[in-house]
């Protein structure tokens, strides 16, 4: 008995030890995630807004006597421990071929950073970084200040009503340079900012970037057309996966018989939720697109055939395809939801006098409207991330004309369409220069990170409200 009862104390000493330590390994897991989310926002915060910061130009002399001028990007360590190399944009591609340049730290005799330093955004050259000598415009000549001063005017004007003008450059090592006015996109010069005129810069470029499309193979211009095709689908997406979701899992819960077909079917839609993504891509290519789609084109469209209408990638079939994708998740939350339901609520109504469609529609579903957002919630993360699925089905590089316009039908759902995370996967991989798509890689993937953030809190704050109405739990 004594040795029964140190036994029996012992392990109720370990359970007690295990009952104090539990909740601070849960605390501390909450901690760690909280702590990486926050280093991950901090990052993409980091590196995507700051590149919109106008950085200083240096003008850089090496001891060998060279001169160049560029934006300081990072510097690396040379192997074996033999010093430092700092990489430069330099621009002027037109001009010396290249526009990025290592340069080793112990090479550097002298870094400078003149006030009168310029850098131009043009197109199609990359940016030009040098100096402004002076602006001819038919038969008058700015120079000096003057001539800035012109060139800032002129670009605040639209680019219909710029007078014809040609920009003199000179580069820090004495090459000049005619640059077209109407190549000009924008001009800073950095170095002789105030602060508070590049916070303004700064502010405009965000602008620019999240109101404009892109240029030069993505690495330049904003993402407009790409925000507005990942917003579209999702909402079309959301449209056909809700409706299908719920009814499917108000049969398996309320109507089909509680047997074995009826488990069989519940494993196999669980399942569904861990099938890879590029295989629902493949089945909406080869179902939607070249099935139902070719044969829309052969009874609708036939005279514009061979040319595809809805036999091609289109924002009606990329929705269909992550509705497809989502549905599982959707049945699953939705399901969970009725089954939380008491028992005694049904009961009660039909005891009341209700008809079984009258109680599912008035005091079940009601009671789990909360439940089928939960699944909307986790479907439009998960949808709004995809990119597999999304090159196949209708997704493009380059959209040459938005699904929306003011002609009839308004909607067109043929249409490919931009999408954020396919911007981001082409812009980091297939850019014609990988390293000044690095900035607007991060400021992408922050816009993407905000707008799935956004659509769930309109659905957390919607899902709230209706459990504050309804009194009841998801």
């Amino acid at each position: 008995m004594t040795s029964g009862a140190a036994s029996t104390a012992s392990r109720h000493a370990r359970f007690h030890w295990l009952n104090d330590v539990w909740p601070w390994l849960c605390a501390a897991s909450v901690a760690l995630s909280l702590l990486m989310l926050g280093a991950l926002l901090a990052l993409l915060l980091a590196r995507g807004l700051g590149h919109f910061w106008p950085a200083a130009l240096e003008e850089v002399t090496l001891r060998s006597g060279e001169t160049l001028a560029g934006e300081a990007v990072r510097d690396v360590a040379l192997p074996q421990q033999a010093g430092d190399e700092r990489l430069y944009f330099t621009g002027n591609q037109d001009i010396a071929g290249v526009r990025w340049r290592w340069v080793t730290v112990d090479e550097i005799a002298e870094r400078l950073q003149p006030d009168d330093l310029i850098r131009l955004e043009r197109s199609p050259w990359s940016d030009f970084i040098g100096r402004l000598v002076a602006i001819e415009e038919n038969d008058q000549r700015w120079e000096g200040d003057a001539a800035w001063q012109r060139l800032t005017t002129l670009l605040a004007l639209p680019a219909s009503q710029r007078q014809v003008s040609d920009l003199l450059l000179t580069t820090v090592d004495g090459q000049t340079l005619r640059q077209p006015l109407a190549n000009v996109i924008s001009a800073q010069m950095p170095n002789a900012m105030p602060w508070w005129q590049k916070a303004t810069t700064w502010s405009s470029g965000v602008w620019r970037f999240l109101s404009e499309g892109p240029r030069a193979a993505n690495t330049h211009g904003g993402v407009w057309p790409a925000i507005f095709g990942t917003v579209l689908m999702v909402i079309l997406m959301s449209v056909l996966v809700t409706p299908f979701g719920v009814l499917a899992a108000i049969y398996l819960n309320e109507i089909a018989h509680q047997g074995r077909l009826t488990r069989l079917v519940r494993i196999g839609v669980r399942n569904l939720a861990g099938v890879p993504s590029i295989v629902y891509g493949v089945f909406g290519l080869g179902v939607f697109v070249y099935g139902i789609g070719g044969s829309l084109d052969e009874w609708f469209f036939s005279d514009t055939l061979p040319s595809p209408t809805f036999g091609t990638g289109g924002l009606l079939w990329a929705s269909l395809t992550l509705a497809l994708l989502t549905l599982p998740v959707v049945i699953v939350a939705t399901e969970e939801g009725l089954a939380r339901i008491p028992e005694a609520q049904r009961e009660g109504a039909v005891a009341l006098g209700a008809t079984r469609l009258e109680m599912l529609t008035r005091i079940v579903l009601p009671m789990a409207a909360p439940a089928m957002l939960t699944g909307v919630i986790l479907a439009v993360a998960r949808a709004a991330g995809e990119v597999a699925p999304l090159m196949l089905v209708g997704v493009a590089k380059l959209a040459p004309q938005m699904p929306i316009d003011g002609d009839f039908p308004y909607l067109h759902l043929e249409r490919k369409f931009m999408h954020l995370g396919y911007h981001l996967f082409d812009t980091a991989f297939h850019g014609e220069d990988v390293q000044a798509a690095i900035p607007l890689v991060y400021a992408t993937a922050l816009l993407l990170v905000l707008i799935v953030l956004m659509l769930n809190l309109t659905a957390i704050f919607l899902r709230h409200y209706l459990r504050r109405q309804r009194g009841s739990e998801c």
